[in-house]
């Protein structure tokens, strides 16, 4: 799986407007939304908040990955937000977030949804390609940074 095949250059947002867990994750359910790719945007809202409530999707080292499943789309999709100043997420390390990460899945695609969960954790693990996207400029850069290591 190659993580351009689920994100599109207009769902990467740099900087993210938003300064808290909430703001931002309803801003990265509007981006999506502003492209078309869901049908219901109160339901795939609330299937996000729903899972954020039950455990913080702030895994730590500054990256949270809100999530959650919908029958509200019809394929897997992604979103990515660059925030310059930290938010505050609740993250397991107890450190703020600059790099927040959208997956919203039907509920039949649960493989495809650990596939990406995975792709992006393997990523972010690229210490350098890390602190690339965090200090990104634009979102056209983001989105080909992503690119560059998905054709590695």
């Amino acid at each position: 799986m190659l993580l351009t095949q689920i994100l599109q250059p207009a769902c990467v947002k740099v900087p993210l407007s938003g300064t808290d867990k909430n703001a931002v994750i309803t801003e990265m359910v509007d981006l999506l939304g502003a492209q078309g790719l869901f049908a219901d945007r109160n339901a795939v809202l609330d299937a996000v908040m729903t899972r954020e409530r039950i455990r913080s999707t702030g895994i730590g080292s500054s990256l949270a990955i809100p999530h959650g499943k919908s029958n509200a789309v019809a394929n897997l999709v992604m979103g990515i937000g660059i925030a310059r100043e930290p938010i505050e997420f609740d993250s397991i390390d107890r450190k703020p977030v600059t790099i927040v990460i959208l997956l919203i899945s039907p509920p039949d695609q649960t493989a495809m949804h650990i596939q990406a969960l995975a792709k992006i954790s393997r990523l972010m693990l690229d210490r350098e390609c890390k602190r690339a996207i965090e200090d990104a400029s634009s979102a056209d850069e983001v989105y080909n940074l992503i690119s560059d290591k998905d054709s590695q």
